[in-house]
C-alpha cells in the first residue's frame, strides 16, 4: 500500500522534509514526543525499511508507507515495527486507513507494530486517534494509534531541550504571528547549542526555514534580539549557517551584481559596521561573510578612526 496523502499541492515536498527529518532523528524523534515509549526501545538495533508497496483493495490502487522502522525492545529479543505516519491536511477517514496500513504491514511482516501519525495541518480540527467499527451496537473492533497534533503543542515547552527534532518542529507549532519573531530566535539558541555536523545542521535548517519564512523585517528584529544576547551565545548564533548575516552578504552581493556593485558593496558594508558596533568579533564576522579578517579589521579601523 502506497501511503498515500492524496495529491495536495506541496505534498511530495513535504512528505521529504518529514521524512529526512524523522529518519536522521529517530531517537531524538520519539524522545521528544513519546518519552515513555522511547525509554523502551534499543536505538542500536535501528533499521529502516525500504518503501512498503501495497494494493488498497477494493480500489486497487497502489499505496507506499514511508517511514518503517524495525528495532528490538530493550532488553529483550522482541522485535518491533515503527510506523510514523506524517500527514499535513486534515482527512476525515484517516483513523480508517491508518488501521488499513497497520493491518497490511502486520500481514506481510508477521511482528508487532506500533503505528504514530504526525499531523502537521494548522487547523485545529481533531483528527481520533481510534478507529471503531460496531455492528447493530455491538463494538467488533477498536484500534488506537499514537499520535501527535504539532499545531496543538505549544512551542515554549521545547526550548530549553537539545532536541534537535524539536527544535525544527517549532516551525510548525501553535504561535501567533506576532511570535514568529521570538520563534526563529529560539531555534537559533537552540542549535547553537548543539554539536551536529554541518550536513545536520543545514537538513533542520533547511525543514524550519520551508515552514517559518520571514521577511527581511522580521528577520532584522531577530537580529536585533541576537545582540542582547550574552556575547558568548550571540557569537555561536552567528556562526550558524544561513544566518541573517550570510543573508545580508548574499543580498548584498546581489544587489551588487542587480543594481550596480557599488550599492551592493554599500550594503554589505553597513551591516558589517553594525555588527562591529555592537561588539561582534571579528573572526566570526570573517567566518559568516566569506571576507578575511583583515578586510574586516580595515573597516574596524575606518569607523574608529571617524569616531570625534
Amino acid at each position: 500500500m502506497e501511503l498515500v496523502m492524496e495529491k495536495h499541492a506541496g505534498y511530495h515536498v513535504h512528505d521529504r522534509f518529514f521524512k529526512e527529518l524523522i529518519q536522521n532523528f529517530f531517537q531524538e524523534f520519539m524522545e521528544a514526543f513519546f518519552p515513555d515509549v522511547a525509554a523502551d526501545l534499543d536505538y542500536r538495533r535501528v533499521r529502516f525499511l525500504s518503501q512498503e508497496q501495497f494494493t488498497d483493495f477494493p480500489g486497487g490502487e497502489q499505496k507506499r508507507v514511508d517511514i518503517l522502522a524495525e528495532t528490538k525492545v530493550k532488553g529483550k529479543d522482541t522485535v518491533i515495527l515503527i510506523h510514523v505516519e506524517p500527514q499535513s491536511y486534515y482527512e476525515k477517514p484517516f483513523p480508517e486507513r491508518m488501521f488499513r496500513y497497520y493491518m497490511m504491514i502486520n500481514l506481510r511482516h508477521r511482528k508487532p507494530v506500533l503505528p504514530i501519525a504526525v499531523f502537521s495541518y494548522e487547523e485545529k480540527t481533531e483528527t481520533p486517534d481510534t478507529y471503531i467499527f460496531a455492528f447493530h451496537n455491538i463494538e467488533i473492533l477498536r484500534f488506537h494509534y499514537l499520535s501527535i497534533h504539532l499545531m496543538k503543542q505549544n512551542w515554549r515547552n521545547y526550548i530549553r531541550s537539545n532536541n534537535p527534532v524539536a527544535a525544527a518542529l517549532l516551525s510548525k507549532m501553535g504561535y501567533t504571528e506576532k511570535e514568529r519573531v521570538q520563534v526563529k530566535l529560539e531555534f537559533l539558541r537552540m542549535l547553537a547549542r548543539m554539536e551536529l555536523d554541518p550536513a545536520k545542521m543545514r537538513l533542520l535548517y533547511g525543514f524550519f526555514d520551508y515552514y517559518l519564512k520571514l521577511n527581511e523585517k522580521e528577520e532584522a528584529e531577530v537580529m536585533e534580539n541576537i545582540k542582547m544576547l550574552d556575547p558568548d551565545e550571540a557569537e555561536q548564533v552567528l556562526k550558524l549557517p544561513n544566518s541573517y548575516f550570510d543573508r545580508g552578504y548574499k543580498k548584498g552581493k546581489e544587489e551588487g551584481r542587480e543594481e550596480g556593485r557599488e550599492e551592493g558593496e554599500e550594503r554589505l558594508r553597513r551591516f558589517i559596521v553594525n555588527l562591529l558596533k555592537n561588539q561582534v568579533d571579528v573572526k566570526v564576522i570573517a567566518q559568516a561573510s566569506g571576507l578575511s579578517e583583515d578586510e574586516i579589521m580595515k573597516i574596524k579601523r575606518q569607523i574608529e578612526g571617524e569616531k570625534p
